[in-house]
């Protein structure tokens, strides 16, 4: 059980996805790794330690609460290890577009995301 990753998220524009993605990409002095299209309507981009969400108002707002991303290595091991230790589970692991998801109430309030790619995406 591992966390491969944490990105921190930034939600943006979807107008101004790419002057996003140049400006992180110079500071990070990094390339952007990834860019997918969610089912949501949003775009999601990863540079560095940043993933960057690209979507209006009304599509975003869904997804405000949710503070961090974690890439993990087991979705169902990190599932178990959390319910041991008094995190609240929000939404149950699920299939999307990268592979599985579940969002998750930290015992200090931090809501976190855990993906566990299907592929080596980043």
């Amino acid at each position: 059980m591992e966390i491969l990753k944490v990105f921190s998220r930034i939600y943006v524009d979807p107008l101004n996805l790419y002057t996003h993605i140049k400006y992180y990409e110079n500071i990070f002095d990094a390339k952007c790794k990834m860019i997918i299209e969610h089912p949501a309507g949003l775009e999601l981009a990863a540079v560095g330690p940043i993933l960057l969400i690209a979507g209006s108002e009304k599509d975003l707002k869904p997804f405000k609460d949710t503070q961090l991303t974690f890439l993990v290595d087991s979705i169902q091991e990190f599932q178990e290890e959390l319910d041991k230790n008094g995190a609240h589970i929000l939404s149950e692991p699920k299939e999307v577009p990268t592979g599985m998801n579940m969002r998750v109430l930290h015992p200090d309030g931090t809501i976190v995301e855990y993906v566990e790619f299907k592929r080596n995406l980043i």
